[in-house]
C-alpha cells in the first residue's frame, strides 16, 4: 500500500510508518465518517470543520456517487488528513484504499474478511471492523484488525435495518475489548455524555457533524466530551 503519512515517505522505514499510524489511532478520540459530497458539496469545508475541531480520523464512505467523484473526493480527504496529521480511512474497499493512498480500510461483518483485506493493504495499514455483539467484539481480538467500532447504540438511518444495541454493549466493550474501539450509532452532543459515562473514550459520528448548523461547533462539543484533557479540566483537575 502506498504510504500517505505526511513527511514520512522518504524519511522512515515501513515499520516506522505503520507505528506512526497506530500511534495516531491510539490518540484519536473523534472519528468522522463522511460522503464524497456531503450536503451535495465538495468535502473540503466539512472536513476542515471536523479535523480543525479535533477529529483524528476521517472515513470516506459513499455508495452512491460515481467512482470518479469518489476518487476526486478521496484526494481531498488525503490532502487534508495530511494537513491535520489525521488518519484517512476508506470504507469497505481495500483496493480503493490502496488507490487513494489511504491509511487504512474499515470493514463490516459482511464485507471481505480482515485477513483478506490485510493481504491487500499490507502490514503497515490500519484495518478496522464493525462489531454489533459481545461475540463479535471477542472474535475481533483474534483477527488482524487494529480497531473496532461498537454499535449502533441507537437506530440510525445511516445503518438502516441494523437493530440498536443500546448502551449495554458499550459497557461490554469497556470491559472486554482488546483493541482501541469507537462507540457509534446516533451519537450527538445531546447524548454523548451518557455514552462516555457508559465507558466509551472514543466516538464515531456521521450526522452529528454533517447535518449540524455549525459543523465545527458540533465537532468541538463532541471532541471535548471525549478528550481526556478537556474532561480533566471539567472535573477540576482531579
Amino acid at each position: 500500500m502506498s504510504d500517505g503519512v505526511p513527511g514520512m515517505a522518504n524519511l522512515a522505514a515501513p515499520e516506522s510508518i505503520g507505528e506512526l499510524r497506530r500511534q495516531r489511532l491510539r490518540w484519536a478520540r473523534l472519528y468522522f465518517v463522511c460522503e464524497a459530497r456531503p450536503r451535495d458539496q465538495e468535502p473540503e469545508a466539512m472536513l476542515n470543520a471536523a479535523m480543525g475541531a479535533g477529529a483524528g480520523m476521517v472515513e470516506l464512505r459513499d455508495r452512491e456517487q460515481p467512482r470518479d467523484v469518489i476518487e476526486r473526493s478521496g484526494r481531498t480527504f488525503r490532502r487534508l488528513a495530511d494537513t491535520y496529521s489525521a488518519l484517512f480511512i476508506v470504507n469497505d474497499d481495500p483496493y480503493l484504499a490502496v488507490a487513494l493512498r489511504a491509511d487504512g480500510v474499515h470493514l463490516g461483518q459482511d464485507d471481505m474478511t480482515p485477513s483478506d483485506a490485510r493481504e491487500i493493504v499490507g502490514p503497515n495499514a490500519i484495518v478496522g471492523l464493525s462489531t454489533h455483539s459481545r461475540e463479535q467484539i471477542e472474535a475481533a481480538a483474534e483477527q488482524p484488525v487494529d480497531y473496532i467500532s461498537v454499535g449502533p447504540i441507537w437506530e440510525t438511518p445511516t445503518k438502516q435495518g441494523r437493530p440498536a444495541t443500546g448502551l449495554e454493549l458499550i459497557r461490554t466493550a469497556a470491559e472486554t475489548a482488546k483493541r482501541p474501539w469507537f462507540a457509534i450509532g446516533g451519537i450527538d452532543a445531546e447524548n454523548v455524555t451518557g455514552v462516555v459515562d457508559a465507558g466509551a473514550s472514543r466516538i464515531c459520528v456521521v450526522r452529528a457533524i454533517r447535518d449540524a448548523g455549525d459543523p465545527r461547533a458540533a465537532a468541538t462539543a463532541l471532541f471535548n466530551a471525549v478528550d481526556p484533557v478537556a474532561r480533566k479540566e471539567r472535573s477540576g483537575g482531579s
